[in-house]
């Protein structure tokens, strides 16, 4: 037995050749088919939408968020601008993960592409945010206060009270009070209308325009900047030119032909150190006195700088970085001619007790008969020695009580005549041969200065002699080739020199944002109405009203103080006898009058 059922041809609804339900399916639901086409944006529509969300608050707070977030590898990853040795040594140990950070940037975190992007779109959309911010912030300034709403009482903040004074003295006491208090007034009709609270919107704007200051300055300080550093031996001298720097790096657009004309020589450095107690070793005094001249014929003056308080000259501060030893020594050649002598700096090993390590190179010498041999010294200095049954060959105090010099000698070539640059602090011993003794053990001797020798030193209560120490103050090197003697000490400092063009403009932003933020988050823009209308039997029917941007309790607390000041020129009017008859009702409340000439939209006055 068979059905037959026919089916009723619909628009629209066509069988589903490929699915389990076929035309069946296509009538499960009766809703009627909508055909929806959204209208296309076109190239002015996307441009328009797309300058709308660059604008808005939430896009400029995420840009905000990415380029803090951005600048923290900046402080993390060593930058090539700032140590481009810690860059190439990062590279050396991590391979894999140097040649990613390259790619990305890295290792030049400011001037990279991707931050600079986060950057200029911030820029982008700080000023569209602030520019129509502050076109309607004008028209709010050249503008009136709104007309009172129709019905008061709607308001947040309300009072009333009937009085004997006509409408027209509570209104001029009104304004009066309003103005003495720095509100805008307007009167209108039987209704005073005050604002108050501009500067909230002014320190958004101000808050706004000092990130713009900020970014400039921050671009400024990176296009424009210098930084350089330079090691001065006590009684050396520094001139403001590329020259004379250790180390110099700049901004893409700094001009160094505009260096400002300038110099110092440092005389001396007073180091004093704790000897006693839990403290033994600590800095006491660590500053550096130097004679500085501004100009090409400036005077000579004497300045004292010291750690975190600069020198500021022509723009650029001088700060003081670190300070350490420098050993003067005397080298003769095999010819008995002296080739060598002066200070030469030693870096410290040991930052607290200053072990320090350096070397001396010298090209010139010759054997005694007239042969280039080129001599090369390592040498470890220690500012106090602790004995020669000590242990070790480590300073055990910071301050120069026993200072010993250990020195090792080389001979050959040094290299120098390559051409290629050498670290001064390091010797290259490829080609270079350690001298050794009788006994073919190195040849090494550790020496007092010249001035100490023979004399009684003293350190921790131990007396100490120089034959003790089996110490003199000249190496003689073998087969008579030369010597090298330990003169004296003198210390050095070292110095950065930087020139930051933005840090002023940076501050005065800074500032500027803090003062914005606090009137934005502290100033409350509100509005209070006064209408004071005919009361039916006499007097006057005086209302108060107020409205606040945000809800706070001080907008009820302000209209309380306002109506108290109210109060002597409108004074409460005595309550009516009870007469026991109910009033009869007026055709209109008299707790809700209006205004008789343009009465305002009741949403008018919620705007604030």
């Amino acid at each position: 037995m068979s059905t037959k059922t026919d089916t009723t041809d619909e628009p629209g609804a066509t069988a589903d050749q490929g699915g389990d339900l076929g035309a069946a399916g296509s009538q499960l639901s009766t809703a009627p088919k909508e055909d929806i086409s959204l209208p296309s944006l076109g190239p002015i529509g996307w441009a328009r939408w797309f300058w709308r969300q660059l604008t808005s608050m939430r896009v400029a707070l995420l840009l905000l968020f990415l380029l803090s977030i951005g600048a923290i590898p900046g402080s993390l990853i060593p930058q090539t601008s700032i140590d481009p040795v810690k860059v190439d040594q990062f590279k050396a140990e991590h391979a894999t993960l140097g040649g990613i950070y390259d790619k990305l940037g890295m290792f030049h975190v400011y001037s990279s592409v991707w931050f600079s992007a986060i950057y200029l779109l911030l820029f982008i959309s700080l000023i569209g945010c602030i520019v129509p911010r502050a076109w309607q912030f004008v028209g709010q300034l050249r503008g009136r206060p709104p007309v009172a709403p129709r019905r008061l009482t709607r308001l947040p903040a309300y009072t009333t009270w009937r009085t004997e004074a006509a409408p027209e003295d509570v209104l001029d006491a009104a304004e009066r009070m309003m103005k003495k208090r720095r509100f805008r007034v307007r009167r209108e009709g039987t209704a005073v209308a005050s604002e108050k609270g501009y500067l909230r919107e002014a320190g958004n704007l101000l808050f706004h325009v000092a990130l713009i200051v900020m970014l400039v300055a921050f671009a400024v300080g990176s296009l424009w900047k210098s930084e350089g550093g330079k090691l001065i031996v006590e009684g050396d001298g520094f001139s403001n030119s590329l020259t004379q720097y250790d180390d110099f790096s700049s901004g893409p657009f700094f001009d160094t032909d505009t260096m400002a004309p300038f110099g110092f020589t440092l005389n001396s450095f007073d180091a004093t150190y704790e000897r006693t107690g839990p403290q033994k070793g600590t800095p006491r005094t660590f500053q550096a006195n130097i004679s500085y001249f501004s100009g090409a014929d400036g005077a000579e003056h004497k300045q004292t700088i010291r750690v975190n308080t600069p020198l500021d000259i022509e723009g650029n501060k001088v700060y003081l970085l670190s300070h350490g030893y420098a050993p003067v020594v005397t080298v003769k050649d095999g010819r008995g001619k002296t080739v060598y002598h002066g200070a030469v700096p030693f870096l410290p090993q040991d930052p607290k007790n200053f072990t320090s390590s350096g070397v001396v190179k010298v090209p010139g010498a010759q054997t005694k008969d007239g042969q280039r041999n080129q001599l090369g010294f390592q040498a470890l200095f220690v500012p106090t020695f602790g004995g020669k049954n000590s242990g070790s060959m480590f300073s055990q105090f910071p301050a120069p009580d026993f200072p010993v010099l250990s020195v090792n000698a080389w001979h050959g070539d040094l290299g120098m005549d390559s051409g290629l640059p050498q670290n001064v602090y390091q010797l290259d011993t490829k080609r270079l041969k350690q001298y050794k003794d009788a006994s073919g053990d190195i040849f090494k001797k550790m020496l007092l200065p010249k001035d100490r020798a023979g004399q009684m030193l003293g350190h921790a209560g131990a007396k100490l002699t120089p034959d003790q120490l089996d110490a003199e103050s000249t190496m003689k090197l073998p087969n008579g080739e030369g010597s090298i003697t330990f003169d004296g000490i003198k210390t050095w400092a070292s110095f950065k020199i930087a020139h930051q063009p933005g840090n002023g403009l940076a501050l005065a932003g800074a500032v500027c944002a803090l003062l914005g933020l606090a009137a934005s988050l502290f100033i409350q823009r509100r509005r209070v109405w006064v209408r004071a209308e005919p009361a039916d039997g006499g007097g006057t029917v005086v209302e108060m009203a107020s409205l606040g941007r945000s809800e706070s309790a001080r907008v009820a607390e302000e209209l309380a103080a306002l109506a108290a000041a109210l109060t002597p020129s409108a004074p409460l009017a005595a309550p009516a006898p009870d007469t026991g008859e109910a009033p009869e009702p007026s055709a209109e409340d008299p707790t809700e009058p209006t205004d008789s000439a343009d009465p305002a939209d009741p949403s008018e006055g919620a705007r604030a």
